[in-house]
């Protein structure tokens, strides 16, 4: 498909046309092609080329807020868009989508100039990176040690930041600074960074690091010696950068889900079209009973995976202040999930699995290893779990209470329903009311009996959703007895943040299905996903009937509807 206009401008956002222009990846002559992405990998070279493609289709505009420039105004629209990129690759989407982590936090406390100079340069195609992490110190902000000494005119930087995702190719890049010397949570600040002013002999980029997977992604760092920046890269208020980025994760977090939907999407994919064309034992691959259950669970999980991704997007319109909980819970679920349905779609391909020359050029195998990073980005699942750890008494308190926001669930969960502007003020560093979703389980729990009892659902799914609520209002029970902890968190605990997960995807399944059905439609997706997230809440021992997991896969074999909506591309 040749473009000669951008197709996401501040006047649109085509993304079914965008999803088009990036083409077939089995393609040679797509922008994206397996064959490719496969040499780029083997010569651990940047996807420049590919990357200016996307800057000329115009996907820099959905990293800037339409009120700075951009074409941002829906976030399940930039999360849509950056799964199109990662379905094809994974490198490309995290190498280019960086930019959108880089500018977040201007976004969030820069000024009106800032925020429009910054928006100017993205949509211009500069790169710019978000400088947290250093050596030593992993995802251990508070002990960060580089430094911007306060002097008259501005600060003076010293330290190096590593690890960082366009550290060089990036013309700008927002750095957490220690601006006071005992640190502490008003110790840090936030800099923006612009090379372009900076002198020349003041700062050096670290060397490209090599990695398992992303190979061509350009992860290295930059040192910094006495650097003078100006005044005006000040971001926000001095003291305030701590608070500033763990506002700012609520919303990279968020994003970063798209990127395991792309690589589920691509997994998923290869591995049923080999299933389909591999013979064995005089059968096709496809055919055999075990290969079906494995498809059917993948797609299941898929599924659960994206009404997750889909719900916590919109919510930033909708439950501002409740993203904490909600972008922690999509960013341990969704990128733990897709890890396991890539090692499920991986013992179907068997060997192919793990060739780099045979199978779609070996696309597996790197989106596996390119896969394994998104787990780490904006905090591990470790952290994100840790932070739903501490609020586990918030959310006990507020189940019990019942202070749902049940009209900003449902716009949420409504894709017809038309987003507010997102209020980013109204971020969060604690979710006070707990979290609407699980909490008007019950409602939702109410809505499905009352259609099962007209016969528009079968029994058998207002049973899951009965013993997915009732397991929810258990675990929250739960939940009030495990005090927070910054250190020595018990193993229970993350126990009881993966099932409260579990409990959070089913309840935002349930809420997709009763917010956006058609009259006579066949719940069946969302059948295979209550079924596919009890398995995890159930007490040990008690098994799991997968039938409904065969039945999806036929389902869409035959082309009915078998999948869940969503508000904007997902093909």
């Amino acid at each position: 498909m040749k473009v000669t206009d951008p197709l996401i401008d501040s006047g649109q956002v085509d993304l079914h046309a965008f999803d088009r222009a990036l083409g077939d990846p089995t393609d040679p002559a797509t922008p994206l092609s397996y064959a490719r992405n496969a040499e780029l990998d083997r010569d651990e070279r940047f996807p420049a080329d590919i990357c200016r493609e996307l800057d000329r289709w115009g996907l820099p505009r959905l990293y800037v807020p339409a009120e700075f420039g951009g074409a941002l105004t829906r976030y399940d629209e930039l999360v849509a868009a950056l799964r199109a990129v990662a379905r094809r690759d994974l490198t490309v989407a995290i190498g280019h989508g960086k930019t959108f982590l880089g500018g977040v936090c201007v976004w969030l406390a820069g000024s009106p100039e800032q925020a429009r100079e910054l928006g100017a340069d993205i949509i211009a195609g500069e790169p710019v990176s978000w400088g947290l992490t250093e050596r030593g110190h992993g995802s251990d902000l508070l002990a960060g040690e580089t430094t911007a000494t306060p002097e008259p005119g501005g600060f003076r930087v010293h330290g190096e930041k590593w690890l960082i995702n366009n550290a060089t190719r990036g013309t700008l890049l927002c750095l957490l600074v220690r601006t006071r010397p005992q640190g502490g949570p008003r110790g840090f600040s936030l800099l923006l960074a612009d090379k372009r002013r900076l002198p020349a002999d003041r700062w050096r980029p670290l060397p490209k690091v090599p990695t398992h997977g992303i190979r061509g992604a350009d992860i290295s760092g930059i040192a910094l010696d006495d650097c003078p920046f100006p005044a005006d890269a000040l971001i926000g208020e001095q003291g305030a950068g701590l608070e500033i980025v763990l506002k700012a994760l609520q919303l990279t977090r968020t994003a970063c889900t798209a990127l395991s939907l792309g690589a589920a999407d691509q997994a998923v994919r290869l591995a049923e079209e080999f299933a389909a064309r591999r013979e064995l034992y005089g059968r096709r691959l496809i055919e055999l009973p075990h290969v079906r259950r494995v498809l059917g669970e993948a797609y299941a999980a898929l599924h659960a995976a994206e009404i997750v991704s889909v719900l916590a997007a919109r919510s930033v319109h909708t439950l501002p202040q409740e993203m904490t909980v909600i972008s922690a819970v999509a960013k341990s679920y969704v990128p733990t999930r897709v890890d396991e349905l890539i090692a499920a779609c991986g013992e179907l391909l068997g060997a192919r699995a793990f060739l780099t020359e045979v199978h779609e050029h070996g696309a597996f195998q790197k989106l596996e290893r390119d896969h394994r990073v998104v787990g780490i980005f904006d905090g591990s699942t470790f952290v994100n779990q840790h932070v739903l750890i501490n609020h586990f008494p918030v959310l006990a308190r507020g189940h019990r209470q019942g202070t749902s926001d049940e009209e900003a669930v449902a716009r949420a969960a409504d894709l017809s329903a038309p987003l507010p502007p997102a209020r980013l003020d109204r971020l969060s560093l604690l979710a006070r009311g707990g979290c609407s979703l699980t909490q008007s389980l019950r409602t939702a729990n109410r809505e499905l009996r009352a259609s099962a009892a007209v016969g528009e659902v079968p029994a058998r799914v207002a049973e899951l959703a009965e013993e997915l609520t009732d397991s929810c209002d258990r675990l929250h029970g739960e939940l009030a007895l495990i005090p927070p902890a910054s250190q020595d968190v018990p193993p229970e605990a993350f126990e009881a943040a993966r099932r409260y997960e579990q409990c959070f995807a089913g309840a935002a399944a349930l809420r997709m299905w009763l917010h956006n059905r058609a009259p006579g439609q066949d719940p069946l997706w969302l059948e295979a996903v209550l079924t596919y997230v009890l398995r995890s809440v159930r007490p040990p021992g008690r098994p799991t009937d997968g039938e409904v997991f065969d039945r999806l896969l036929d389902a869409r074999a035959a082309g009915r509807p078998a999948a869940p909506p969503t508000s904007v591309v997902a093909s």
